[in-house]
């Protein structure tokens, strides 16, 4: 009994976006194809696997994700998904007893029920892994002009099933159907051309983590699910920590909290040297652990240089989105002989949560003294500690 493996990957998943096609995409160091690919390799019953990808990628650039141990061979697909399948059925064995097809945007699938789709076929000829709706299924009408649609019928859900990848065929029922699908029938998928060509296509449990990545939601589950395999579970919420320090002297505006505090001196730094500012963002960049301000505005660049800090907040709250994160709340201490940091804690207070993004009463500001002691206690800087904390979106 040879087994032969058709993956889908031909497509260009324009809904998830991205210059390379979704299932190449770097998912540190992880694809959606290599990952789809790796059951199939770990099955001792799959004897070859055909990789059918887009006509923009050449056989180099898909072999750099693509380690594995079964016999392979690489093949261009169509413009679409019924073509590049058939391509990828022209091309298995000749002696295959049973072809499976799989979508590369499944990467969750497991060697369980590979081989309990390859059993059902032995038995059937065609079958397809499918999860039965556990939602009440509604029918709606055509949608009018104004885009509103209305409930037509409601449907038995104990009849409505979710079709999933792999799907297993006898080789002379898949030939067939993929001829069906040459002479002009359209299908999403190849159990459809099967049940037109009258033969009867068997149901067999899927499995819910099997899902298909289509939308950029579905692209960051898969990196979760990775991160997740890798380090354990990711806690929900972070915490970091953030700290900073600067001179005090003549000839500079108070900058602090994005708010411009008059005083007869100012502090020294490359940029506006907003303290709060900086202390906030080493917070936020170090519970995603993203590096700190230096690294990512050094003060050996220009292009700093006088910028305002709450700018450079903005890009650290950016970064933090950016991982799938955003921010919870703050607090800050503000250590200063002078001026007295209370008069102007609302303002920061407010011109800071505008900028991370939270409500006002998210973000706590204290003014302390250091009771005459050292630098600050006579008046020669200004010291901030600030604490963050963010949420995985």
């Amino acid at each position: 009994m040879r087994v032969s493996a058709v993956i889908a990957a031909g497509g260009q998943g324009a809904r998830v976006g991205g210059d390379v096609p979704k299932q190449l995409q770097d998912l540190g160091g992880e694809t959606l194809l290599s990952m789809a690919i790796k059951p199939f390799d770990e099955c001792r019953r799959v004897d070859e696997i055909v990789i059918v990808l887009p006509e923009t990628v050449t056989e180099a650039e898909a072999a750099l994700c693509i380690q594995i141990d079964t016999p392979l061979r690489l093949v261009s697909g169509g413009s679409r998904r019924q073509d590049s399948v058939a391509l990828g059925v022209d091309n298995v064995c000749k002696d295959a007893d049973v072809v499976l097809v799989h979508d590369a945007a499944r990467p969750f699938c497991t060697v369980s029920l590979i081989e309990k789709v390859i059993d059902a076929t032995i038995e059937a000829g065609a079958v397809v892994p499918a999860i039965q709706v556990i939602d009440t299924v509604k029918k709606a009408d055509v949608i009018d002009t104004e885009g509103i649609r209305f409930v037509e019928a409601t449907l038995a859900r104990d009849q409505i099933y979710l079709a999933q990848t792999p799907q297993g065929f006898a080789r002379d029922v898949l030939r067939d159907a993929v001829e069906l699908g040459r002479s002009g029938v359209q299908a999403t998928d190849e159990a459809v051309l099967v049940e037109r060509n009258g033969h009867a296509v068997r149901l067999v449990e899927g499995d819910m983590g099997n899902f298909k990545v289509t939308t950029p939601d579905d692209l960051q589950r898969v990196r979760d699910r990775i991160r997740s395999d890798l380090f354990g579970d990711v806690p929900r919420t972070r915490v970091g920590f953030g700290y900073d320090s600067h001179r005090m002297v003549a000839g500079r505006r108070l900058v602090l909290g994005g708010i411009e505090i008059p005083h007869k001196y100012g502090l020294d730094g490359h940029s506006d040297a907003d303290a709060v500012c900086h202390a906030v963002t080493d917070a936020v960049l170090g519970a995603v652990a993203a590096g700190d301000i230096g690294l990512h505005f050094p003060d050996t660049d220009p292009q700093w240089k006088d910028v305002s800090s709450i700018e450079l907040l903005r890009k650290a709250v950016d970064v933090v989105s950016g991982l799938g994160f955003c921010v919870g709340n703050v607090d800050v201490v503000v250590i200063a002989e002078q001026p007295r940091i209370g008069p102007h804690v609302q303002a920061m207070a407010d011109r800071l949560s505008r900028t991370l993004g939270v409500a006002a009463d998210l973000v706590s500001i204290k003014g302390k003294t250091a009771e005459g002691m050292d630098s600050v206690g006579r008046g020669e800087a200004i010291v901030v500690h600030a604490v963050a904390t963010v949420v995985q979106r």
